[in-house]
């Protein structure tokens, strides 16, 4: 082991020294100081970066001016200065021999055809360690460096500084900061990462990947360097173009994966970096992707193009509540966590920014598997499946997210987490699984299709998922007409609105108010809503929505799926429910039984309202009120901005009543104009994306 401090090269040491000497207008954008990992690095997801926890930090508003050098120089001091934190014992690192390989799959050119139909085919095994790790049997023909180099020209990216240190994840250590680093060709960046390499073990080739893990926890507790740079989150690809590159023109060429056929993924409208496609990760000698979860418990795919190993540390998906309660408990002090519970520290750990040595786990019971990946192999992380590692060197990784049939149970899961942390959702997930749903149900209707076992199982999860979802909606409808909550009835043309109040995804029905601002999910008492605009609320509903429940209706005929139903009626693990209140949840009186007959009883004064113009319109099996009569010109404003009006308000009033975040569709149904209503809502969805600030939104 090389003792004595180790310096960086000289292009890094200024970057360094220029950095501090900066003014802090420059980076505003991207600097946080909070409490800390080793590293934070910028989140490319909604779901992890739509809310500022205060565990993470204070983000700097304003004037720079406002702040002292000296302060400036004392948080950047901390941000590098080693210290020892005895929570993590790190003098014996023997604990590094103990941890076990994850399965490494070798498969043969035919077996490779397909990445989705083969990786259905390992789930059931690979998934029980959460991560794995596939040798390609095809070889790319172009080299990554001359992909970015020629036929990307111009390609250049900016670098994270990441400090080199553990943390005691308490209110007083705060360490991280979001630095941004020096900006490379990726030739640049090459030749800066072998110089710190070369000048530290005075050798320019590999060493052992055991002896590196032991050096990059040795250097995190007690080392002598202060800091690493990192190219993460890097939209591009290096994947040949070429027709001659064989792995380029394969299925397994990133760029392609979330557009397959069995990728739930392709039925979205709108690409999210990161998500449907793949981002470059260049790293160098001990740079860090901190402990995480994907987005949505998505599945993820890793493929290293180049350069120096990467050491990974995975834990299963179905140990991912140990592995919280573990950080919990002995990574994290309460002042840290914002949230009480089992979602305290999932919240913490949506910041990306946490890291500390495995053995914590090792000794708490909770399993840990190791895979070391190289140049030419796939790494794979299944659903809920918290991860994270370090490169040995100079490297390009690309990764990209991808799910399956078996998702959806998770992804309600990860959903359901979200509302109750009140953060907005990266990913329609209603709107997914109604569109999977409805594909399956008519592909049901073609007899002589031949099903693997593993497509059987990727249909039992949409179907399950699909009723329990269909049977709530149905539900929550016959409750909120017989209470007569609503006043109007109108149809909801296509796409995703967000819920003002728990920030949950709708795609088949919501209730929006008299000024249409604020659209609710039908998961609250919708007569308690008190909205500036008064008392008058109107449900809207999709026009298909009786095909829908027919659908479901079919797959309960399925002996599993009733048999999944049943089980969560008797258990109470309805993912698709909260926050509906317990008085809410009830409500429900005799004489309501699935999928009945739904009659709308509108407000007496209302149907008055109605009668020299209203229409009577057929939805499933609903008799509809459609008003017509009650639109008021005075809404010509808030339906011609409502395009705008959709997330800003609340992500800029986090922490205000729900009655001030001001978003939503506009009431579909009151206009004549189909063409106009389907035009406002396609842009539902982007809009509530677009118009968040940079550090919030996806990529």
């Amino acid at each position: 082991m090389v003792e004595g401090r180790v310096c960086l090269s000289k292009e890094v040491r200024n970057g360094l020294e220029s950095l501090k000497r900066k003014r802090l207008h420059r980076i505003k954008s991207e600097t946080v100081c909070g409490p800390s990992g080793v590293t934070n690095m910028m989140s490319r997801s909604g779901g992890d970066a739509l809310r500022a926890s205060a565990s993470c930090g204070v983000r700097l508003q304003g004037n720079a001016e406002s702040f002292s050098r000296s302060n400036v120089a004392s948080c950047e001091k901390d941000v590098f200065s080693k210290r020892k934190v005895d929570k993590f014992y790190t003098s014996d690192l023997e604990w590094t021999e103990k941890i076990p390989e994850c399965p490494v799959y070798c498969p043969t050119k035919e077996e490779f055809e397909d990445p989705l139909i083969y990786l259905q085919k390992i789930a059931p095994e690979a998934s029980k360690y959460g991560i794995c790790k596939i040798i390609s049997p095809l070889s790319s023909t172009v080299p990554a460096g001359a992909v970015l180099m020629k036929e990307k020209a111009g390609f250049k990216f900016t670098t994270r500084v990441q400090p080199l240190r553990l943390a005691e994840w308490d209110t007083d250590d705060r360490v991280t900061f979001f630095m941004s680093g020096r900006n490379y060709t990726f030739r640049d960046f090459e030749k800066t990462a072998n110089k710190v390499f070369s000048r530290r073990y005075y050798s320019a080739g590999c060493l052992p990947a055991r002896y590196m893990e032991k050096e990059f926890w040795h250097e995190i507790a007690c080392g002598k360097m202060e800091s690493v740079e990192y190219a993460c989150d890097v939209e591009g690809s290096a994947f040949s173009s070429s027709p001659s590159d064989l792995l380029g023109t394969s299925k397994w060429n990133l760029k392609k994966l979330s557009r397959l056929p069995k990728s739930t993924l392709r039925l979205l409208e709108t690409a999210i970096p990161g998500v449907t496609d793949p981002m470059l990760y260049i790293g160098m000698l001990f740079s860090i992707f901190a402990w995480h979860v994907e987005d949505h418990y998505l599945y993820s795919i890793n493929y290293h193009h180049c350069g120096a190993s990467k050491t990974w540390y995975g834990v299963p998906g179905d140990s991912a509540l140990r592995f919280e309660k573990v950080v919990k408990e002995h990574v994290y002090t309460n002042d840290v966590l914002s949230v009480d519970g089992e979602d305290g520290a999932f919240d913490v750990l949506l910041g990306k920014t946490t890291l500390f040595p495995p053995n914590i786990l090792l000794e708490h019971d909770v399993p840990v598997y190791k895979a070391v990946q190289n140049p030419g192999e796939f790494v794979i992380t299944f659903p809920r499946a918290y991860h994270a590692g370090f490169s040995h060197g100079f490297n390009c990784g690309e990764a990209v997210n991808f799910a399956i049939g078996d998702w959806f149970p998770l992804g309600a899961v990860a959903c359901l987490r979200y509302a109750h942390l009140n953060r907005v959702p990266l990913l329609p997930h209603e709107e997914l699984l109604c569109k999977e749903a409805m594909l399956l149900n008519s592909s049901l209707e073609l007899e002589d299709l031949d099903y693997s076992p593993a497509d059987l199982a990727s249909h039992h999860s949409i179907k399950a998922s699909f009723v329990k979802l269909i049977r709530f909606l149905h539900r929550a409808r016959w409750s909120i007409m017989k209470s007569r909550a609503c006043s109007s009835v109108s149809p909801n043309y296509h796409r995703t609105v967000v819920c003002t109040l728990c920030k949950r995804d709708c795609y088949i029905a919501f209730v929006n108010c008299g000024c249409y601002s604020h659209p609710v999910c039908l998961r609250h008492d919708i007569k308690s809503l008190d909205f500036p605009c008064g008392s008058h609320h109107c449900l809207f509903l999709r026009d298909d929505v009786r095909e829908m429940e027919a659908a479901a209706k079919k797959f309960e005929q399925d002996n599993g799926v009733s048999k999944a139903v049943e089980r969560q009626a008797e258990n109470g693990d309805d993912m698709y429910s909260y926050p509906l209140s317990n008085k809410f949840q009830n409500d429900v009186e005799d004489g309501y039984f699935p999928y009945c007959e739904i009659n709308v009883d509108l407000k007496p004064e209302i149907a008055t309202m109605t009668s020299a113009t209203g229409q009577t319109v057929e939805y499933g099996h609903h008799s509809l009120s459609h008003n017509t009569g009650n639109f008021r010109p005075e809404l010509t404003d808030a339906l011609s901005s409502f395009a705008a009006s959709t997330l800003c308000s609340f992500v800029e009033q986090v922490g205000s009543s729900a009655k001030n975040q001001v978003q939503g569709l506009a009431n579909l149904g009151n206009t004549n104009d189909k063409r106009f209503c389907e035009e406002v809502s396609e842009n539902t969805y982007e809009s509530s994306v677009l118009c968040l600030s940079r550090e919030d939104r996806p990529g």
